[in-house]
């Protein structure tokens, strides 16, 4: 075993949750005959903060290295459970083989974290090979914190290549399509006026299914938009935008997370616990036939599709762990992820999955 995880809650964002995530890795890792950690990938809740310096001294000092990396997230997760709401620590331990170090955009897929606010315009360029996640500022006045080699780091961001591995990356959307593509005709901006021969909230009412109509959880609703040149398909396929519904007026408008134009073709998707939990599964064995020997696993998840979308538990999780059972994963629920696509990508409400083998 090169890479090992733990996880450890408690009752107050204390430098000591930290300490003890990554020294229960570590134990882990020495047990199965690594020598010593040379990297550590630590996820924090955003309890912490305030408290970044001196939980990330305590966490270089367990691990007896300076390369620890990672980001604040609304939750996290390994392949022994998740936490959420409470003051937490997950840490994947790196030894022997494989470590995190500096990539050359375009030569792999990058680890790549960030704040919402601080987004650098070239990771959603075409041709942006990151996978990973933003997370929502801790902080109303500032951005949420992200470290590297043991420090925050100064620009809110991070990438990371996983050296002494090849990676296979998964996109899961969770959408079931509702409705044919049909042309935009009218739209200002973000609010769509005009779908087809209907208005853009007519379209949308009509497509869904009568419980979320009259409980009007839009919520759950996406626009799945082709890229111009390109037939609309799946939610998955590359060339597709995922727009989230924002908000509707009396006046038949759809207000959506980003622009259209008109002449682009519009299909409504919605997302459901059983049909979510499926393409999860598919998605997964899919990815397996590509890694058929991994050794461990990164997933980014949405605050919105872990556990509050599943009442309870995180079925994604879960269907993990059935699927590779007892490999080492690491994970967090952030305000939305980023997969690899040739038009560049960021998504909501989606699961980013990546697995990893040695070279």
């Amino acid at each position: 075993m090169t890479v090992a995880t733990a996880l450890v809650s408690g009752n107050d964002p204390l430098p000591q949750l930290a300490e003890a995530a990554v020294g229960q890795a570590l134990d882990k890792l020495k047990a199965a005959g690594a020598s010593h950690a040379n990297s550590v990938l630590l996820y924090l809740t955003q309890d912490f903060a305030r408290l970044i310096p001196s939980t990330l001294l305590a966490a270089s000092r367990t691990a007896s290295c300076t390369q620890v990396a990672g980001t604040v997230a609304a939750g996290v997760f390994t392949e022994d459970g998740w936490v959420l709401d409470r003051p937490a620590a997950a840490a994947m331990v790196f030894g022997d083989s494989l470590s995190l170090g500096p990539g050359r955009p375009g030569a792999a897929p990058l680890l790549s974290l960030a704040s919402a606010s601080t987004l650098p315009p070239e990771w959603a360029t075409p041709g942006s090979q990151r996978f990973g996640a933003l997370h929502l500022d801790a902080l109303a006045s500032e951005p949420g914190p992200v470290w590297q080699q043991g420090r925050p780091t100064t620009d809110h961001r991070l990438s990371l290549a996983i050296a002494g591995s090849q990676a296979s990356i998964a996109l899961s959307c969770g959408l079931r399509l509702l409705t044919e593509p049909a042309p935009v005709v009218e739209v200002r901006g973000h609010d769509l006026h005009t779908l087809g021969q209907q208005t853009a909230l007519d379209s949308l009412l009509r497509a869904l299914p009568l419980e979320q109509r009259e409980r009007r959880q839009l919520h759950h609703v996406t626009a799945v938009v082709a890229e111009p040149g390109h037939a609309l398909g799946r939610p998955e396929d590359t060339h597709c935008r995922l727009l989230p519904v924002i908000d509707t007026s009396p006046e038949g408008v759809v207000t959506l997370a980003d622009k259209l134009v008109p002449g682009q073709s519009l299909a409504w998707a919605v997302r459901q616990p059983l049909a979510a939990e499926q393409e999860m599964r598919d998605t997964l064995e899919a990815l397996g036939k590509e890694q058929p020997r991994p050794s461990l696993g990164l997933m980014f998840s949405c605050i919105g599709r872990g556990p509050y979308f599943y009442g309870g538990e995180d079925r994604d999780l879960l269907v993990f762990t059935e699927r590779f059972p007892g490999m080492p994963l690491l994970g967090l629920y952030g305000s939305g992820q980023i997969a690899p696509s040739n038009s560049g990508r960021l998504l909501h409400n989606s699961v980013v999955t990546a697995l990893f083998s040695e070279i």
